[in-house]
């Protein structure tokens, strides 16, 4: 390819546009795509006649099919024009991790889905295959392992079940080479057998190679002594995929417990050092600790920085336990954070390295050194999940995981004679080391042509990440403290929290309202008046989601917030949780001030019509 100065990279020009600015070059490159796969399968075996010839092409029944297909993609372009969601919309959509796709990524799922490629097996999919194995090294250098490895998965949900294989496999490996070679763990109890550091593991595994796959039979895979294993610790933020994952895996839900998260909804550290060291006295160990890069309702970080650390210190007391981060949401993020050569930027240079690749419109007013530090330490875990099809902008479904080193991949791997052969030599055997059979080579194409328009640090993908907090950042400002009259009411807007990343949190209240009840049902009836609920959604003028945080899965970490609002503590236990209204902030336009600015006022609007008519009910 063509050497090309990524400082020039125009985000406007990678986006078919909010009013479809950009179709020209959306067609053209479709189009070409489309007649160089063409030309393609007419020049392969030129001697081979078409198989559809003229003939069949006139008659009358080839003429009613065509026109009835026609007809069918009528109702589909009038069923996805009519009930679809505008992700696209720059200033009117601010609610799920949604936004406008890269053009080139659309372009390229297009295009690679005329091959049809299967990416379990090299022989079904060589392009794809290989483009996934490339993908797989770069999320590596994005995390920061030097001999890492990862693939692309169906969703953030398969990429954290393998994460927790992982985990339960690895735990495990010790009392397997007890079983096969006692000789390499001698003299070593079952506790220190279930605390033994990954790198230990595999530096034995090494040195066993002839008997890996008796020790592998006598792991986890053999369903024995799961429930010993200990406990899977996840912030009260988590994705209800871990339940799953436990479930499915065979790991229980008993042995997933949560770790209180704090006020500005990050795991509370020193709490989960407590918690730890109590099962400790109860000689139950923890299988793995969880850090979310970007939680599914908030976007905060949790303190990944502290995580490691805590788990150094406790190895050096004979306790020992797994890092997974959950960076479905934030993984991405990570590329804002990496110079020109893929390494992380050190503190003090950050700003000049912002300023010189235009990061920031503005002052940079997001990154605090708690943020940094933590995804600066996401290189010391064992395993973390990201998601393309986030804050990648990459169509759907494109999950993936990564692993700190490649090694680890073995403990999972399972060979299928039909599919790869074992051995082979090829460059990729995805098949063999992951959960999924079948899954699409166009999904890999879409990925792998994405980081190569726009590379993993900060002179790509950081532009966008850039865009989208700064986008972020304005709208958290804009709305903090915002007022609105309706009749004799005045009604307030707080948000929640500083954000860590992108989304925003808020609610809103009557001003002097005291009953969390009242105004929880204020957010919830806002939100179905900014939804397909009761407010459609082609004609919505401002779009935005909702959850709750109940005291059952968060405890009373946002009674701070609750209570700084007005309300008791008697009132916040009697209403049980509050609704929060929920964006993601991931439009590539609203860092433009002047832009957001235009639509901050449409916004105002949109929310006065919508109060108004809730209380008007």
């Amino acid at each position: 390819m063509k050497n090309f100065n990524t400082d020039d990279t125009n985000l406007k020009a990678l986006f078919i546009g909010d009013k479809g600015e950009n179709v020209d070059l959306f067609k053209e490159l479709l189009n070409k795509m489309i007649d160089e796969h063409v030309g393609w399968r007419q020049n392969y075996m030129p001697q081979d006649l078409p198989v559809i010839s003229p003939q069949d092409r006139s008659s009358k029944s080839f003429q009613e099919t065509a026109d009835n297909m026609r007809s069918v993609f009528n109702v589909l372009s009038s069923r996805l024009r009519t009930e679809s969601l505008p992700w696209h919309s720059a200033g009117r959509f601010w609610g799920h991790m949604n936004a406008e796709t890269l053009m080139p990524s659309i372009i390229a799922y297009t295009t690679a889905m005329l091959w049809n490629g299967n990416n379990v097996a090299y022989e079904s999919s060589p392009a794809t295959s290989q483009m996934e194995e490339e993908v797989g090294l770069e999320f590596a250098t994005l995390m920061g392992y030097e001999n890492g490895w990862g693939h692309i998965a169906a969703d953030g949900s398969i990429a954290n079940l393998e994460g927790l294989w992982y985990a339960r496999n690895m735990k495990s490996l010790p009392w397997a080479i007890q079983a096969v070679a006692p000789e390499m763990v001698a003299g070593k109890s079952d506790w220190e057998l279930l605390n033994m550091p990954t790198s230990e593991v595999l530096d034995i595994l090494d040195q066993l190679q002839d008997k890996f796959d008796d020790i592998k039979a006598n792991s986890a895979r053999s369903g024995k002594n799961l429930d010993k294993l200990g406990k899977w610790i996840v912030p009260q933020t988590k994705h209800y995929s871990w339940l799953k994952a436990a479930d499915i895996i065979g790991i229980g839900l008993d042995q997933v417990i949560a770790g209180e998260v704090n006020s500005e909804y990050r795991m509370d550290i020193d709490k989960l050092e407590v918690q730890i060291r109590d099962l400790a006295a109860q000689g139950i160990p923890t299988l793995g600790v969880v850090g979310v890069v970007g939680s599914t309702e908030e976007g905060q970080v949790d303190r990944i920085d502290q995580i490691i650390a805590l788990r150094d210190k406790l190895a050096k007391e004979g306790i020992y336990f797994y890092v997974h981060v959950d960076a479905a949401y934030g993984g991405y993020g990570r590329s804002i954070f990496l110079d020109e050569n893929d390494q992380f930027i050190e503190w003090d240079k950050i700003e000049e390295v912002y300023a010189k690749h235009n990061i920031f419109q503005e002052k940079n007013d997001w990154l605090t050194r708690e943020v940094y530090d933590s995804f600066k330490a996401i290189e010391q875990a064992e395993s973390v999940t990201i998601d393309p099809h986030k804050m990648g902008y990459i169509p759907y479904s494109a999950g993936g995981v990564v692993i700190k080193d490649i090694r680890m991949r073995d403990v999972i791997s399972y060979f299928a004679t039909y599919v790869f052969e074992k051995g082979a030599d090829i460059p990729a055997l995805l098949g063999a080391y992951i959960l999924e059979g079948s899954k699409a080579g166009a999904t890999a194409a879409a990925v792998w042509t994405a980081h190569k328009v726009l590379p993993l640090n900060v002179t790509g993908y950081g532009k966008l990440m850039g865009a989208s907090i700064e986008g972020a950042y304005h709208f958290y400002h804009f709305i903090d403290g915002l007022e609105f009259k309706v009749g004799d009411k005045t009604i307030e807007i707080h948000a929640l929290t500083k954000p860590d990343f992108n989304m925003v949190d808020y609610v809103f209240n009557e001003k002097g309202n005291t009953d969390l009840v009242k105004m929880n049902k204020l957010n919830h009836d806002f939100y179905d008046y900014a939804s397909y609920a009761k407010g459609g959604l082609y004609n919505n003028e401002f779009i935005t989601s909702h959850t709750d945080f109940a005291i059952e899965e968060y405890g009373h970490s946002p009674f701070e917030f609750v209570n700084s609002l007005g309300f008791s503590r008697t009132e916040w236990e009697r209403a049980d949780k509050v609704t929060i209204l929920r964006a993601a902030g991931m439009s590539p336009y609203m860092n433009d001030k002047e832009v957001f600015d235009e639509y901050a006022e449409k916004i105002k609007s949109a929310i006065q019509e919508k109060l108004e008519a809730i209380y008007a009910e």
